[in-house]
């Protein structure tokens, strides 16, 4: 099978370059797959800058996300079959129009849904309920704040607190994404800016703050923290304020807002009662089992298929990257290998 992939040596969005090769057969526990959709994540972004951890420091593909066609299984697969449509996660080599990859980490794709919505799910929803479900404790009926609400990680925790039957306040970056968290069921929204701490009182009208999913960072963490009721906890999954537009990171915004990150002193924490858990779904990717026992979970809430806000061809990825990094997006950005 030849395929195209995105390669870089992490740094700059200009080092991101197509290389086309044969992709070999897939090895024993493998299935190939023809990639048909890839999603957009910010952790694609920071690692394309060199900034996560988590990737490699030789050239490699960025990508944690898919969906597409199984073309060939491996020995001892006996769950997929060529032909059969599938979505799936990658410790990075999402990127490509093609890739061999652990059948553990393949799932079928559900009836009804095309290659774009796919590659939309797995990603933010795991994210979100794993989040918090597991590590935020959520319980029927709570008032819950999410940040970026209008987003890919922020669609889904909505959708997932709305099932628990809770009271959800979200935030947005601008005003136009108002009106899609509505529609998916956010019961009050809020612009981010400088009349946030009223603004949320407001929303929240003397309810009980128990858990914040926040992806924004600055005083974004910190005045919903100061707002936790006891035994609250904050779920930090990102810091979007960090993000700017760019072939490679704005150095000195970065610092600024390093310079003036959130604060905590754990030896308050034990007279605050209250907590903040922070996680990174890619240091889960070893725990397949997990990860089937989270998708089981989310199978019962019965959640609305992803939203899908953007899709740019293959040959477009810098594009899309660029737009993404703006802020201005809602849903998931999605890049299709299939002619338009």
């Amino acid at each position: 099978m030849n395929i195209r992939r995105y390669a870089l040596k992490s740094g700059s969005l200009n080092n991101m370059q197509i290389r086309e090769e044969a992709l070999p057969e897939p090895g024993p526990g493998e299935v190939q797959v023809a990639v048909k959709a890839i999603g957009l994540n910010f952790a694609d972004v920071f690692a394309i800058w060199g900034l996560y951890k988590a990737a490699p420091k030789t050239e490699y593909t960025p990508g944690l996300e898919y969906a597409g066609v199984v073309e060939a299984v491996g020995d001892g697969v006996t769950t997929l079959h060529p032909g059969d449509k599938v979505m799936g996660v990658t410790r990075f080599g999402g990127y490509t129009t093609g890739l061999n990859i652990d059948a553990r980490y393949v799932i079928p794709l559900p009836a009804g849904w095309d290659y774009a919505v796919g590659a939309s799910y797995l990603v933010q929803t795991l994210t979100a309920y794993y989040g918090m479900s597991m590590l935020g404790n959520l319980q029927k009926g709570q008032t819950v704040l999410i940040h970026s609400v209008a987003g890919g990680v922020g669609l889904q925790a909505l959708k997932i607190a709305k099932s628990y039957g809770c009271y959800v306040v979200g935030t947005v970056g601008n005003a136009s994404k108002v009106d899609l968290a509505l529609q998916t069921g956010c019961d009050r929204v809020l612009v981010r800016g400088a009349d946030f701490e009223q603004e949320l009182r407001s929303a929240l009208n003397n309810r009980p703050l128990e858990l914040v999913v926040d992806t924004v960072g600055g005083r974004y963490f910190t005045i919903p923290f100061r707002m936790l009721a006891p035994m609250g906890r904050l779920i930090a999954v990102g810091s979007s304020r960090y993000a700017s537009v760019g072939n490679r990171p704005n150095v000195f915004h970065m610092l600024r807002h390093f310079l003036t990150r959130p604060k905590i002193d754990p030896q308050e924490l034990p007279e605050l009662n209250k907590g903040v858990f922070g996680f990174n779904l890619i240091y889960l990717y070893e725990r397949a089992d997990l990860m089937h026992q989270l998708l089981h979970e989310l199978d019962g809430l019965n959640l609305a298929a992803p939203h899908v806000g953007q899709i740019f061809p293959f040959e477009k990825m810098h594009d899309a990257i660029r737009l993404f990094q703006s802020g201005k997006t809602v849903g998931k950005v999605v890049i299709t290998t299939e002619k338009q």
